[in-house]
């Protein structure tokens, strides 16, 4: 497999290698390429949690509107409590 890279990445890959962090470009993917599996890995997650929120909130029953004036009433009256 060949992979052409930007000069920036080229740049960034070879100041790896010579600060020791890599013996090698292929190191170098590698880890980025594990990296970027974990992130995607994780974000699925997050999207998978969310999706549950909004299920379990459009099955927790009807709604009914707020009375704002009484919440803060309430709010207040246990602060005071």
């Amino acid at each position: 497999m060949n992979v052409n890279l930007s000069d920036t990445f080229e740049a960034y890959i070879k100041e790896q290698i010579a600060s020791g962090t890599y013996n090698n470009a292929s190191e170098v993917v590698r880890e980025a390429l594990r990296l970027k599996m974990q992130q995607d890995e994780i974000h699925r997650a997050k999207v998978q949690a969310f999706q549950a929120a909004i299920t379990d909130g459009l099955n927790s029953g009807q709604t009914s509107p707020l009375d704002m004036d009484s919440i803060i009433a309430e709010a207040k009256s246990s602060v005071h409590t």
